[in-house]
């Protein structure tokens, strides 16, 4: 499903101090977001990766970009384009436990991200055009309300305007258990596949 390639832990740490990122210590999560190159429509086709600190935890699929819903219909939203995430980008404090549309456990955005708003209705997110600074709820969930649910998702649709969509549940939960435990904001790195 992913068509990101793996990575080693190591590659990953690099990666995220090479961009200016800086590692939390053991106690403090962070999520690594790996964006595939490919970027095949409307296809779940990302990966996450859970730290503890400088530990890894788990790896699981999902979505880092907008689904077909966004790039397409974004204007019927009253929006100026579909929001695509800067990558390359580390957030501290980018998330706190909350909820998403008030009916699912999730990670809300905390702080402002860097994005652009994609416009051109085509099939690819695109980092194009105009850079903005702001909180537009880009919260980090799953694909189902359904909180003992066990789905598995391959088309983004309308799940992802801008959030960050993990699209097997069983994973999401566990991810979820984990950074809830702590009650304490989890740091989100965005990184473009290399």
């Amino acid at each position: 499903m992913s068509n990101v390639k793996s990575y080693t832990d190591k590659q990953l740490l690099d990666k995220v101090e090479s961009i200016g990122g800086v590692i939390p210590n053991v106690g403090k999560y962070m999520i690594i977001g790996v964006q595939s190159d490919e970027d095949e429509y409307n296809v779940f086709d990302d990966k996450f990766y859970v730290f503890d600190g400088n530990k890894f935890i788990m790896v699981s699929t999902g979505t880092t970009n907008a689904g077909s819903t966004a790039l397409k219909s974004f204007d019927k939203y009253n929006l100026t384009g579909a929001a695509v995430w800067k990558t390359n980008q580390f957030v501290k404090d980018c998330y706190i436990p909350g909820l998403h549309k008030g009916r699912m456990k999730a990670l809300r955005q905390n702080k402002p991200i860097y994005f652009y708003r994609d416009s051109d209705k085509d099939d690819k997110a695109e980092e194009q055009g105009k850079l903005y600074y702001d909180i537009i709820y880009a919260n980090m969930h799953g694909v189902d309300y359904d909180p003992f649910s066990n789905k598995i998702s391959q088309n983004i649709n309308g799940w992802s305007f801008a959030c960050q969509v993990w699209n097997r549940m069983s994973d999401y939960r566990n991810m979820i258990k984990a950074t809830w435990a702590r009650e304490k904001a989890v740091d989100y790195v965005l990184l473009k596949e290399w």
